[in-house]
Order: structure tokens, then C-alpha cells, then sequence
């Protein structure tokens, strides 16, 4: 059985029911909310405190993803990054590059930095 919705432009979607769950489970941004209906008010002034700084990026679009176990840092200039060669520095970053262009950093010891 097929259960049809329409698109934001107006085109109808039809996908059976097992589909719109893989879709539905795998995408659920209610979890993501919940986080952030539980952040305090110290929580946002950290963030509005670090936004001149994003600012001075020289990307414009950034993705975030922080592994608290590994304490592994991961920014994304690009998504997906489809990088073609992967540098380790001496200051244990890792310089993720298509071409010339830096399409990622991954940060390792992130908290004590």
C-alpha cells in the first residue's frame, strides 16, 4: 500500500509505508530538538560568544560532528567531502583536500586544546 504526501513544491510522493519509516527513523530531527530544549542559557552565550570567530572562517558552510569517547573533532567545509588526500600534521591535525581546495579538518585531542 502506497501512501502518497506532496513535496514542498507541490509534487506528489508516493512511498509504501516500510519506506516512509526508513525515512522517518534514520531522519528523526525530533532528537536533535529535545538536546536543544534542554540547553541553558550559558549554553547559547558560549555560542553567540564564539560567532565573531566563526565569522573570520574562510568557509562559509560548516559542519560539526565531536566524538566525546575519541575526543575527535571533525569539521566538514564541504558535504560530502570526497576528499582526494588526507595530510597528518605535527599538531595532530588531520588537513582533508579535493584538489587544492580544503574540504575538511579533523582535530584529534580536541578538548585540551
Amino acid at each position: 500500500m502506497f501512501e502518497e504526501v506532496r513535496s514542498v513544491n507541490g509534487v506528489p510522493i508516493r512511498l509504501t509505508e516500510e519506506r516512509w519509516l526508513h525515512i522517518v527513523e534514520a531522519r528523526d530531527e525530533r532528537k536533535g530538538m529535545a538536546q536543544i530544549a534542554e540547553w541553558e542559557s550559558k549554553d547559547f552565550a558560549r555560542i553567540i560568544k564564539a560567532v565573531p570567530r566563526l565569522m573570520e572562517f574562510p568557509a562559509k558552510q560548516l559542519w560539526i560532528d565531536y566524538d566525546a569517547e575519541a575526543d575527535v573533532l571533525y569539521l566538514s567545509f564541504a558535504k560530502p567531502q570526497k576528499a582526494t588526500d588526507s595530510e597528518l600534521r605535527d599538531d595532530g591535525i588531520i588537513v582533508h583536500r579535493r584538489g587544492k581546495k580544503v574540504v575538511g579538518l579533523t582535530i584529534q585531542d580536541a578538548s585540551t586544546r
